[in-house]
Parts: structure tokens; sequence; C-alpha cells
């Protein structure tokens, strides 16, 4: 935003805010309890501007005004994410609109269809699964944040992909800097180089040697006549792997910390398993492991009574909005039965809606139903706490089983 519109936003607002001030910290921090800092904005009678490392933005909090940003891809364009994630990923369908968007996507959309999801990682999944929990099952206790969940997702994404990985761990840490580029810039790029210098050689394989695979796919793949340049084929897979390690884990950590501190909700799906899908749906409502979805308004436009100019950033706090009061009664209280859950946002909405839906969705299906079946009386033995500001999820479960 130039010196122009930002004066236009302080006109426009009345006041601003700095992030730092609502949270106390940067978007990656520890933060317990960011819902009451949302409860307060969505009073408010106008969006707030914020100031943050994250530019200049309006602060978009209820759920019909979340709602009207995602579903206008011509007013509020993709566009923004450029300003962020981008710098360390490079140009991919999460900053692309239109035709663009839409040929980009269809190369890999595909790969995670519901039945592509079914035919080719669900095996790897139960694998998966089971030889996590074969290290830690004897010793009758564990953290299933350190143990579990961190160092699940990223196998799947991987294989799905066709990316062969010796250390998952190593991997997931640098997809977790590489998300992390506002807090600490340098390790971001620095985790985008060894992305790079890991793909690069199964790349050149791919080309020889081509794979029942995504990765098989893409380097073969034409858009417009033409083949994918390397640099389009690294930036897709930058974009896929953290995305398909970081969501899932969070997702499948806050599922067992939901059904581990609500022990009747436990008891429930112990009894009918067909429950956990309503579990699945009140945890992306109540605790989403994405907050936020950043758009660029690409005219003038009023928004929550706020006038906000072209070129301007918005920050849509999917968390928020998934705890609109006016969407949803009680909306702090997890409740598996609460008839609208499915109206959460948390996969964001319209053309951008999250491709790989499905496949969160039965990997935290299956991961917590093997838990509980392995794990007899599986239950906690010390604090659990949901954290974070941009990405929510618990940071430890310490869990103890007969």
């Amino acid at each position: 935003m130039n010196q122009k519109q930002s004066e236009q936003a302080k006109e426009a607002t009345g006041r601003q805010l700095r992030a730092s001030d609502l949270f106390g910290g940067g978007m990656m921090s520890p933060i317990e309890d960011v819902h009451p800092v949302y409860a307060q904005l969505r009073q408010e009678d106008r969006l707030p501007f914020v100031r943050s490392d994250l530019g200049d933005s309006w602060l978009v909090t209820r759920y019909d005004d979340v709602g009207r940003v995602l579903k206008d891809a011509e007013t509020f364009s993709s566009q923004a994410n450029s300003r962020g994630i981008g710098q360390v990923i490079g140009r991919t369908i999460i900053e692309m609109d239109g035709a663009e968007h839409l040929r980009q996507r269809r190369l890999v959309t595909p790969a995670f269809s519901p039945r592509a999801i079914r035919e080719r990682a669900g095996a790897v999944i139960d694998t998966a699964i089971d030889a996590l929990i074969d290290e830690f099952q004897a010793n009758g206790s564990c953290d299933l944040v350190a143990q579990f969940t961190y160092v699940y997702p990223i196998r799947i994404i991987a294989d799905l992909i066709g990316v062969p990985i010796e250390d998952f761990r190593q991997f997931h840490t640098w997809a977790l800097q590489l998300i992390s580029i506002y807090d600490d810039p340098e390790a971001g790029f620095r985790a985008s180089q060894h992305i790079v210098d890991h793909l690069k050689p199964v790349m050149e394989e791919r080309r020889r040697e081509p794979r029942d695979d995504l990765l098989s796919r893409l380097v073969a793949a034409e858009v417009e006549d033409e083949k994918l340049a390397e640099e389009e084929i690294l930036s897709f897979l930058r974009l896929l792997l953290p995305a398909g390690a970081e969501t899932t884990y969070r997702f499948t950590g806050t599922i067992l910390h939901a059904l581990l501190t609500h022990p009747e909700v436990l008891r429930e799906v112990r009894a009918s398993p067909e429950r956990l899908d309503d579990v699945l749906e009140e945890v992306l409502r109540w605790e989403s492991p994405v907050q936020y979805v950043s758009r660029e308004t690409t005219r003038a436009v009023t928004l929550g009574g706020v006038s906000i100019p072209a070129g301007a950033l918005l920050m849509t706090a999917i968390g928020s909005a998934n705890r609109d009061e006016q969407r949803f009664a009680e909306p702090d209280r997890f409740d598996i039965h609460r008839p609208n859950k499915h109206e959460h946002l948390a996969f964001a909405f319209g053309a951008h809606y999250c491709l790989g839906t499905h496949l969160a969705r039965l990997e935290a299906h299956r991961a917590v139903s093997r838990l509980l079946e392995r794990l007899p009386n599986l239950r906690l033995v010390d604090r659990s706490r949901i954290v974070g500001v941009a990405f929510r999820s618990p940071d430890r479960l310490p869990v103890a089983w007969d």
C-alpha cells in the first residue's frame, strides 16, 4: 500500500492498531487464546486497520464479511499471497486468479480427488499410522504431538507427490520454516533452498524414468502447449509439501486435544464411531488449523461499513469468522451436535477452496480412529493447550494408556 492509500486507511477507520498490541507477539507466537480478541473486534462498528510485519491491512473478523471476501475473487484478489509466502515458494496457484489459476489448478486436482486419494493414499496412510504407533505403544506413554502428529502427514504427502524422504522430521521443520517467513525470514529462505536441493535430483530422475506419481505428471505436464519450467515445478512442490504436512498435523492434533479434554465426547465416539465425522467438522469450526487468508482489493470497495481503496491488503480471520456469534450459537463451546457446524470456513471458499480437503479429512479420521483402537483408555496425563495466531494446534499432548 502506498502513502496515499495509507492515509486513506487512517481516515476511513478512524483508528489504527498494531498486531503486537492485539496478540502480544508475532503471527507464529505460541499465544494461547486469541478468541477474546476476535470477539471484541467483532463487536466494533468498523473493520480495524492493523500494522504488522505482514503489511498494513484491514482485519476482517465477521463471518459474513469473510465469506463475501472469499467468494468475490474479482474484487478480492489472491495476488496478496505474493507479498508473503510467495517470496519463498515462488509463484503458485495460491496467488493466481481467473483463467490462470484454473489452468494451473487443473494440473494437480486429479491427484487430490476423493477417488485418487482412496486408491493412492489409503494403504500408505494405514501403514504410516501403524509404523509410528509401533514405535511407542509398548512404552505406555508419549507426547502425541512430538511422536505422532508432527511426523505423520509429511510421510503421506511425500508419497502422494513421489518425493523420497529419509528424515521426515527435518523435512517438516523446513516446511514449518517456510510458512514462518514473517517471524524469521532468513530461516524461511534457507529452508526453501534446502527443499530445492533435495527435489532437483528427484525431478531429473522422473524425467528419465517417469512413475505413477504427481511429480512425474508435473514434469511431463503442458500448459498451453508448453511444458512447465523447472521453477514452476519447484514452486508447486514448495507449496504442496508444506501445505500437506502443516495443516493436517495441526488438524489431527486438535482433534485429539478436543476428544481428550471433552471426555463425554470421547465416550460418545467410542460408543458410536460414526460420530467421529461430527468431531472433525466441529474441530474445523472450533479451532481452524489455518486462521488467516489474505486478499488484495482490485478496486475501491465498502466492506463492513468501511471504505477501502484499491490495492489494499485484507487479512480475513477465518478463526474469528468460525466463532461469530451471529452465525454460531455459543461459538466458544465445542459441540459435535451443532446443527450448522458444516458452515465453517476452515478450508476457505470459492475458487480457492482448499485442494487437500479430502486428504486432510481422510488422514485425520484414520489416525484418530487407529490411535483410539490401539491405545486403550487413552488419556491426558498433563496439560495440553492449543496455541498460535496464524496457525493453531496443541503444542503438546502428553498421554498414557493401559
